[in-house]
């Protein structure tokens, strides 16, 4: 990971003085890279890093940073990770054109290496993750998602980028298909896991997680805690509900009202399950791999994923 930082930081430098001083603010600001550890357990798993792995890994980072500067223009978030978003400190024209910048440094560093089965796993992941945001936007309008609608979303917004991590990581050392696809499957639940462990912190206060209490009600998202509770309730407390997201998403009682029916009516205890279900079908795709050091952090970090407080 040191060496990867290291090489991750020279794919972002500019000539242009404003790019490299808001690259910097990027790098200072690094999250927790899961992303690029998923690309190298994965490799790992199958035979020695590379410096195809590092280009995956790199690619993998670009994609994601340049994905969290445009959501947080689409959202109008201010914060990412508790500092100033890009488009709170340069506006949203600059943050869109950060975005792409990102976006283009990734892909042109699978076209420099050469490594056009890198580029392809990328571009559909970056094509799942424009539909599955598209697929939400819409949906939320009308407040109509079903648990299937919902799954569809995650496993395109959120899984398919860590299912990319998976395959490209073991495509980086390894040219067998049924292996590869059998990481892309491994990453894609552990990624549905990822985001329903995400879902979940939205009913924890905002100390624990750092997170807005309550803001995906409040962003008229349907999560899974939430849907299962709308199935579950009578037609009275359904319609209140949905009354409550579509007029009344600002109002902070109103909200903790509707965590409150969620909580009462086992939504957070369903939800929970589901995680558990997708980290088991992703522990299970692990079962028939050699015993190795990869193999045991690769399952710890599969543990994390579920179990991590923020």
């Amino acid at each position: 990971m040191s060496l990867f930082e290291n090489k991750f930081k020279s794919a972002l430098k500019s000539n242009v003085v404003l790019l490299d001083k808001i690259m910097y603010y990027i790098i200072k600001r690094k999250g927790k890279q899961i992303r690029p550890m998923f690309v190298f357990l994965s490799a790992k798993l199958f035979g020695k890093v590379e410096e195809g792995t590092f280009v995956a890994a790199s690619m993998i980072e670009l994609l994601h940073t340049a994905t969290l500067v445009h959501d947080d223009v689409v959202d109008e978030a201010n914060f990412r990770r508790g500092f100033f978003s890009i488009n709170a400190l340069w506006k949203n024209k600059i943050a869109v054109l950060v975005g792409d910048f990102l976006l283009s440094k990734g892909l042109l560093i699978a076209v420099k290496n050469k490594r056009f089965d890198l580029l392809e796993i990328m571009s559909d992941a970056v094509q799942a993750m424009s539909e599955g945001e598209l697929l939400q936007i819409e949906k939320a309008r009308k407040l109509d998602i079903t648990e299937e609608i919902y799954f569809d979303i995650i496993r395109q917004k959120t899984a398919t980028l860590i299912a990319a991590c998976c395959a490209s990581g073991a495509q980086s050392v390894c040219k067998n298909k049924k292996i590869v696809t059998k990481m892309h499957f491994f990453g894609e639940k552990a990624g549905i896991a990822f985001q329903i462990k995400d879902d979940l912190f939205d009913y924890k206060q905002k100390s624990i997680t750092g997170k807005p209490y309550g803001i995906d009600i409040r962003e008229k998202k349907m999560t899974l805690p939430l849907i299962h509770t709308l199935n579950k309730v009578d037609k009275k407390t359904k319609n209140k509900i949905i009354n409550i997201i579509k007029n009344h998403n600002t109002d902070d009682k109103k909200v903790i009202e509707v965590i409150n029916i969620v909580k009462q009516n086992g939504g957070l205890l369903y939800a929970e399950k589901m995680m558990r279900k997708y980290y088991n079908e992703a522990l299970d795709l692990l079962s028939d791999i050699d015993e190795n050091e990869a193999k045991k952090s690769l399952e710890l970090l599969l543990d994390y994923v579920i179990n991590r407080k923020k």
